[in-house]
Order: C-alpha cells, then sequence, then structure tokens
C-alpha cells in the first residue's frame, strides 16, 4: 500500500525513535496513593499505561525490531501490583487488559500466569454476563460500562475472538449483545422507541440536564458501532449465535435512520438526548472531529465490517465513502488536535488502513499515504500528560507507524475492534 520507500523509512525512523524513549518504565515513587485514577493504577492500563507499551515491543521484537528484554521490563512493571478483575476492568484496564497484552507481547511464554490470568478473566465475564441479563430481565437501563469496548463486554467480545476464539464464554458474549439490540419495554420516558443500548442518565445528567433521560452513543469506544463491530467480527470469523444476523442489522437500520447528509459526506451525531429521539433530529450540525472513538472514522469502519460480514455491497460501498469523504476534507482534518489512536491522528490512519485492505476500490489506499505523512507531521506534538500507553498514549502512535511502515497485519488492533 505504501510504495514509497521515503515515506517507509520515516515511518520507521520515528517508531524506532518512539520506541527507543520507551525503552524502559520511568522510575516513580507512588507512595500510598492506591485511588483508581492515580498513576499506580495506570501501570495496568492497555490504553494509558505500561500494559500497552509492553505490546509495542512485545510485537516489534517478533519482527526483529528489539529484544524481549525491553518487553519483560514492562510487563513486569504492568504486573507489579495486585491486579484489578472488580468493576472498573475491562479490555483497557485490569486483569483483561494484561491477559491481552501476555497473549500479544509474550506468546506462548509465562503460562502459569496466563492460566491465573483466564481464572480471572472467565469469572469477571460470567459476572458480567449474569448482571446484563438480570438487569435486562429487570425492564432497566443499561449503564455504558455493561457493553461498551473500554470496560464491557462488547471490549471482552474483542479479547475473546482474539485470545479465546473456541471457548464456550464467546457464544454467551455474542448472544448477550444480540440481546442488547432488541428494544427494552422499561418503563422511562423513552420507552420502546429507544433502542436496547440507550444508556441510562444517571452519571450523563449531572454534566448536563439534558441527558436526564439517557441517550444513545454512536461511537466505537462506547456505543453502538462498537457493538456493531463486534458482531461483525465475530460472524466473520465463523463465530455465529441466535439472531446474529438480524442483530447487525437492527444496528444498521438505527444508523441509517441517524445518517445526515452533507457536502462532504455523510456522518452521523456523536450521541442524542431524548429530545433529539422525540424530534429525529440531532442538535449536532455538522461532523465533529475525525476521530476512531466517536466521529465517522470508526463508525464507517464498523458498517464496512457489517457489510463484510452480511456480503452487502451497497453498505460496503457507502461506508468506504464516508471514510474516503471524511479523511480527505480538510475541514474536518483541522480538527483534530493530537496525535494518539483513540482521538487523533494516529486512530485515522489505522482506521484507514484496516478499511483499505478490505475496500472494494482503491480510493482509501490512496489517501493512506497522505495520513501517514499527517501522522508524521504530528507525531511529536503533545500527548495528555506524556502518556505512555496504546490508546492515549505515545506507543500507539509508533505502532500505527511500524503497523503502515511494514504492511503487517497484527492482532493488536482488536482493541481498537478495527481487525
Amino acid at each position: 500500500m505504501l510504495e514509497d520507500p521515503g515515506l517507509r523509512e520515516a515511518a520507521t525512523a520515528v517508531a524506532d525513535k518512539i520506541a527507543a524513549a520507551l525503552s524502559a518504565p520511568p522510575s516513580v515513587d507512588y507512595g500510598n496513593n492506591y485511588r483508581p485514577d492515580s498513576p499506580r493504577w495506570r501501570d495496568q492500563s492497555l490504553s494509558k499505561g505500561a500494559a500497552g507499551v509492553a505490546v509495542l515491543h512485545g510485537l516489534r521484537a517478533q519482527l526483529g525490531r528489539g529484544g524481549t528484554g525491553t518487553v519483560h521490563t514492562w510487563l513486569s512493571r504492568a504486573t507489579r501490583d495486585d491486579l484489578t478483575a472488580g468493576p472498573g476492568a475491562g479490555l483497557w484496564f485490569g486483569a483483561p487488559s494484561i491477559a491481552f497484552a501476555l497473549h500479544l507481547a509474550a506468546p506462548g511464554q509465562h503460562t502459569g500466569a496466563m492460566a491465573e490470568l483466564d481464572t480471572a478473566v472467565r469469572q469477571l465475564i460470567r459476572t458480567r454476563l449474569h448482571a446484563a441479563h438480570a438487569r435486562i430481565d429487570a425492564r432497566r437501563r443499561p449503564s455504558p460500562y455493561e457493553f461498551d469496548l473500554t470496560r464491557g463486554l462488547a471490549g471482552l467480545a474483542a479479547y475473546l475472538l482474539c485470545c479465546a476464539p473456541d471457548g464456550d464464554l464467546l457464544p454467551q458474549v455474542l448472544a448477550y449483545l444480540v440481546r442488547l439490540t432488541e428494544p427494552v419495554a422499561a418503563p422511562d420516558t423513552v420507552g420502546s422507541d429507544a433502542p436496547g443500548w440507550w444508556t441510562n442518565g444517571t452519571q450523563a445528567a449531572q454534566a448536563d440536564p439534558a441527558y436526564v433521560d439517557g441517550c444513545a452513543n454512536f461511537g466505537m469506544a462506547h456505543g453502538c458501532s462498537g457493538i456493531l463491530a463486534a458482531l461483525s467480527l465475530a460472524l466473520r470469523a465463523g463465530a455465529r449465535v441466535d439472531g446474529h444476523r438480524e442483530a447487525i442489522e437492527r444496528i444498521c437500520r438505527w444508523l441509517d435512520t441517524w445518517r445526515q447528509d452533507g457536502p462532504t459526506g455523510c456522518w452521523w451525531p456523536e450521541r442524542i438526548t431524548f429530545s433529539e429521539l422525540a424530534t429525529g433530529r440531532p442538535r449536532q450540525q455538522h461532523p465533529l472531529r475525525p476521530s476512531w472513538c466517536y466521529g465517522t472514522p470508526g463508525l464507517a469502519r464498523s458498517q464496512q465490517l457489517a457489510a463484510l460480514a452480511t456480503g452487502d455491497t451497497v453498505r460496503q460501498q457507502a461506508a468506504e465513502d464516508a471514510l474516503a469523504r471524511c479523511a480527505s476534507d480538510p475541514v474536518q482534518l483541522a480538527r483534530l488536535t493530537d496525535p494518539a489512536l483513540c482521538h487523533g491522528w494516529a486512530g485515522l490512519a489505522a482506521t484507514a488502513w484496516h478499511a483499505a485492505n478490505d475496500a472494494s476500490t482503491p480510493a482509501l489506499a490512496n489517501l493512506v499515504p497522505d495520513l501517514l505523512q499527517a501522522l508524521l507531521e504530528h507525531a511529536h506534538d503533545t500527548v495528555a500528560d506524556d502518556l505512555p500507553g496504546l490508546i492515549e498514549g505515545i506507543a500507539g502512535i509508533a505502532l500505527t507507524l511500524h503497523t503502515l511502515a511494514t504492511g503487517t497485519p497484527s492482532r493488536w488492533s482488536a482493541c481498537l475492534l478495527l481487525a
């Protein structure tokens, strides 16, 4: 896809430079700070901390671009405290995050630790499934963290698809995601017009009273596009449960209903409130930043995956066109303000690259060199708090550059539900 050897060399050089800067964890005295938002807890974060850096070094070492000593140094940092397997744990944090990192960074190694982690993650998934089905049976709305990618069951589905695709839990999680797409006859304001993933308004309403009746999130990180991508990737991999295809089509119809058409292509709101649901019109007037997490790139990739899973060539072409037009619109590109995977240039480049690999036309592949060049130009922009991690930190920038430069697909993209 990258025919310019100079661009490949430049991307490789910057990736090498970032990896070298992350050769060892910083020496930090965390004292007795055990708060969940403390730097201590970042160690076991795929998104912000040591677990994500271990993935970078592990995958590079497997291609001969680094030694295993660095991998194990970061894995040791990630596991130096008791691992979280409670309410805050998920694919991006805690025991599942460490299990994912070990699977990718040190495959076939640390078998004793992997067995313990597997037991913890399996118990976590069972607990989450039991609570989720009980909530649906009680006709209550979910929290976004019940099902989202970061710490919910869509993320745990991604973990199982990547690390335990043949086990007994994957069909159970997929069956839950299918059930989640069905309307909930909750005795509340929104009623049966709202989809099953319409979240309760408890937390969001504290910041904005417009969300007192909850909302529907469209994004990959916390919304229906993450559910759609997880179901679609599973179906493509041959993991099918009752109602699977119908659930995919149900989400796609919702996205069709809320698609907005503009001069630079179609787009979707980031979320809608009850008042917007009632009027059928979003307050959002134009596409916001073209990020993987909430913007058109992630939503378009999820719909492309759905189309590939169900053989819907019309939807596939529409999704690829939406992504291509978004990624070539200077107004939307100007809204990107950081280089990281979650919100920034690396996420856009990685999404476009994965979509281009599956695309029916060369339009997206033709854009990848320009997006890579833009990522190179912004790679050293400030990342919040100088985070080292994979999804919100500089390790993810390096891994995106490495992936695009080598043209080597890797299972790391499962943590973003890109492939």
